[in-house]
């Protein structure tokens, strides 16, 4: 079946498309489902492949002690339609087929999603990100195996393959033995392979990019006809993803200015790596700005009319989940992302004094949410403390459980302020500090990811003074000094605050949405195809 072409091949794990399909766990998720929303709505010829989850990501609840605990739930999911494409991935020395399902229900380019069609080897694709070694690799051999398979049994033409971070890397070294077999010598192969190919790398933090040993691969199948040395030249061994996503493609990208400094500084070490730019990521407006938000010039009583709805929204939903009556008249500083170490969403709980001494003096109360990965243990206990601390601070402090993109866009919207303090340069973007924006909340956070760039201190949000290395106890000061000195004086001025809404509004729309990184990515990163130049690695 001819499609038109050339195209741009998308592959990414994870899609966060809504809520009620649950394929994503995060923040990498969310920006690949806002990327083909953005492809969609600006007509650009992608198409996406990932993997169907069986049980998805999951539902995570807090217990009768304030512990998280997890649930896989099946979903629906009989919108998806069958292709009626069959590719085969041989994984520990069995033949796997898979079914090759699509969807464009949430207003996207399509998305292919692959699927074992027998029940005995559904534990591939059983939950996202299920721990093991065996089961990662396999999932990502499927992603990046299959995925390749099926779009050529597709029809489609593909100019570039996007690997979206290095879950997909299995998908060049199935293009490098496909032109060994056609005669090519391994270094041919790897040369013409790398010049459809480009990446994206989204995080400096080392559990972020995967390692496996190369009997391990070799094991399972990922290595396919390449020898040990032909896979070493590749990603190393341990097979380093990253290093091979570098390898493989003829151009990468970091996503924050920042962290593509970050990248080149962390990766420089690494011969034969692809040149890193940044491109700052962005997010999908028609998805994440309520409407009253849509003209940062609107009268100010539409703003100030819009907020207060979504403030009460957000109210509303904390008293359903928690019982806790918040006053809409107080400074709602709102929190949420993944519970993950480097991320410190607890870090305000770490002076209790200072907390209590804020809480009983100031108007002000804080709602936090955010799931740790099932398997995360440190994770897990971050989110206990902080709903613990729902009972030592009654009525000033809640966490939500259970974190989606429902409650995302209730908090995104309803929050006065966007809190987010992770330990520089380690969150490399943080998106949800963009939806935000678009809402007119003002963002309060460390110099990382984006808000490097888009922080104009006292105008569209406050930097938390943060730049050096990180230190928890500097940074605690410096947070508590900017809530007292200048966010709370700011609250009590109902012009100034009503300026910088618009600031922040103004903001995010001319410069974090997912339009302009999507145009970016074909102006920069895809550039005129097979065969583009590098462009400059120090932008």
């Amino acid at each position: 079946m001819a499609r038109r072409g050339p195209h741009i091949a998308y592959f990414c794990m994870e899609y966060g498309l809504d809520e009620s399909f649950p394929i994503y766990s995060g923040g990498l998720g969310v920006l690949a489902g806002d990327y083909i929303k953005s492809a969609r709505d600006l007509d650009l010829p992608v198409v996406a492949v990932g993997l169907r989850w069986e049980r998805g990501y999951c539902v995570q609840r807090l217990d009768a002690q304030g512990h998280p605990v997890d649930d896989f739930p099946e979903y629906d999911h009989e919108f998806l339609a069958d292709t009626g494409v069959r590719v085969r991935v041989r994984v520990r020395g069995a033949e796997v087929p898979c079914a090759v399902l699509s969807t464009r229900r949430f207003g996207h380019v399509p998305l292919f999603l692959i699927e074992p069609v027998r029940t005995e080897d559904r534990w591939i694709t059983r939950r996202l990100y299920e721990a093991g070694s065996d089961v990662r690799v396999a999932q990502e051999m499927l992603l990046g195996i299959g995925g390749l398979r099926a779009l050529n049994w597709l029809g489609f033409s593909i100019s570039t393959y996007h690997f979206n971070e290095g879950h997909a890397v299995f998908a060049g070294v199935e293009m490098i033995a496909e032109r060994m077999e056609a005669g090519r010598s391994f270094s041919e192969a790897w040369t013409d392979t790398r010049r459809h190919i480009v990446f994206t790398t989204h995080t400096p933090v080392r559990a972020g990019n995967e390692e496996h040993s190369l009997r391990e691969l070799r094991r399972m199948g990922a290595c396919l006809e390449l020898s040990n040395t032909e896979m070493r030249a590749l990603g190393g061994d341990p097979f380093n993803m990253t290093v091979a996503g570098l390898r493989l493609s003829r151009r990468a990208n970091g996503v924050s200015q920042l962290h593509g400094r970050t990248a080149r500084i962390m990766w420089t070490h690494v011969e034969d790596a692809a040149p890193i730019i940044a491109i700052t990521n962005g997010v999908h407006r028609p998805t994440w700005q309520a409407d009253p938000f849509r003209d940062a010039v609107a009268p100010a009583e539409r703003l100030r009319a819009g907020h207060a709805r979504f403030k009460e929204e957000l109210l509303g939903e904390i008293r359903a989940r928690t019982q806790v009556a918040f006053d809409p008249n107080l400074l709602l500083v709102g929190f949420a992302r993944r519970s993950a170490g480097y991320k410190r969403s607890d870090l305000i709980l770490g002076d209790p004094a200072r907390l209590s001494r804020l809480l009983e003096s100031q108007p002000i109360q804080f709602v936090f949410s955010g799931k740790a990965h099932p398997d995360d243990e440190a994770g897990k206990a971050i989110v206990a403390r902080l709903a613990r601390a729902q009972e030592t601070y009654p009525g000033r402090f809640v966490y939500l459980e259970n974190y989606d993109l429902a409650l995302a866009r209730r908090m995104i919207r309803g929050s006065d302020v966007w809190l987010h303090n992770p330990v520089r340069p380690l969150e490399a973007c943080g998106t949800s500090g963009m939806k935000a924006a678009l809402n007119g909340v003002l963002n309060l956070g460390i110099r990382d990811g984006w808000w490097d760039e888009a922080c104009e201190h006292g105008v569209n949000g406050w930097a938390i003074d943060g730049e050096g290395p990180a230190d928890d106890a500097r940074d605690l000061g410096a947070l508590y000094d900017t809530l007292e000195r200048e966010v709370l004086p700011a609250w009590r001025d109902p012009a100034r605050w009503l300026a910088m809404m618009r600031a922040s509004i103004e903001t995010a729309v001319s410069r974090f949405t997912s339009d302009r990184m999507v145009s970016e990515y074909f102006e920069r990163l895809y550039g005129s195809g097979p065969g583009a130049g590098p462009g400059d690695p120090r932008t």
